[in-house]
């Protein structure tokens, strides 16, 4: 563990801002200039455990193919480390509101889209890994955290063999560990979205199994229902990004967003 003012690999560290199974995430700023603000991902383990270190090579490695602008940029990578662009507006949810989230998704929709057409995965999109620029209105949203990326029609290992706040947003093939493609991500985007727009994903369940059996044969629920505001075309649109055949759903990210957004519109 590091503690503020602590130098490492020519930065300095400024704070803790996460902590997750495998590593710490500091805000820390380059000693040397440009003197960027940095997130510092650090593994927990010392030495790194090999699937870890392997997981961030490849966050790396896949970071350093992507430009877009609603893309967190990577900066360096050492053993057990990784230094990516640092985004001051924290997760998602600091947007209050609704018309501004959802601006913010169709920007990761973008994002996934230009990914695809580089044949990367993403394979964790979720609220959590939505992130704001200090200014959202200058600057948007971007995607972060590659570290379970994959190329296209790679076998992702089967989200089902552990315990997982990805869970709530993993299409069948990802949880069946069958190859996966743009529709993966598709999928985890517009349960996100239905997150963000009604406070919970699609499907919950008390237990990891009960989660696990809705995605893989539960329809998908009629939130029209439930919810007052929500048209029931919110309904057909959500079903279709959420079919439990990849080829069923959207050809892109970006369809489904749009017509949510339309259908949304004051």
């Amino acid at each position: 563990m590091l503690s503020p003012g602590d130098r490492f690999e020519g930065y300095v560290v400024d704070a803790v801002v996460g902590r997750g199974g495998t590593a710490t995430v500091y805000r820390a700023h380059e000693i040397r200039p440009p003197e960027r603000t940095v997130a510092l991902k650090m593994l927990t383990d010392r030495p790194p455990r090999p699937d870890d270190s392997a997981r961030l090579d490849r966050e790396f490695a896949l970071g350093r193919r992507l430009a877009h602008p609603h893309i967190a940029a990577v900066i360096a990578h050492g053993p057990g480390w990784l230094a990516m662009e640092f985004l001051a507006g924290g997760p998602i949810t600091n947007l209050p509101v609704r018309s501004d989230r959802l601006a913010a998704v169709a920007q990761i929709a973008d994002a996934l889209d230009y990914l695809h057409g580089q044949g990367v995965v993403h394979c964790d999109v979720k609220p959590a890994n939505m992130l704001l620029r200090a200014s959202f209105v200058d600057d948007g949203a971007a995607l972060a955290d590659f570290g379970s990326a994959r190329e296209l029609g790679e076998v992702a290992p089967p989200r089902t063999t552990r315990v997982t706040a990805s869970l709530p947003y993993s299409a069948p093939e990802l949880l069946l560990g069958r190859p996966v493609g743009a529709a993966t991500d598709e999928y985890a985007l517009v349960c996100s979205a239905v997150e963000l727009l009604t406070g919970a994903p699609p499907f919950t369940a008390a237990t990891t199994m009960g989660l696990t059996a809705a995605q893989l044969a539960s329809p998908t629920p009629r939130l029209s229902r439930h919810i007052a505001w929500l048209p029931h075309a919110f309904d057909s649109i959500v079903a279709k990004a959420l079919a439990k055949q990849p080829e069923a759903r959207y050809s892109t990210c970006a369809e489904p967003i749009a017509l949510i957004t339309r259908l949304l519109r004051p």
